[in-house]
């Protein structure tokens, strides 16, 4: 979940003009790491072997 700071911040990065579409990237971006940072921290990563297997599955 994102803080009204991150949106603001966000917002703030952006040009005078910019599409609803712009915003909602860059904010799902950010979503995406935070989550990926949390998981990171909880020890919910891959080893390198496992992450080997999924991509295999992944390209077929």
């Amino acid at each position: 979940m994102l803080t009204k700071a991150q949106v603001f911040s966000t917002v703030e990065q952006l040009p005078e003009e910019f599409s609803i579409d712009q915003l909602i990237d860059k904010l799902l971006f950010i979503e995406k790491v935070e989550k990926g940072l949390q998981q990171s921290q909880n020890g919910e990563v891959n080893t390198k072997e496992q992450a080997k297997e999924k991509l295999s599955k992944w390209l077929k």
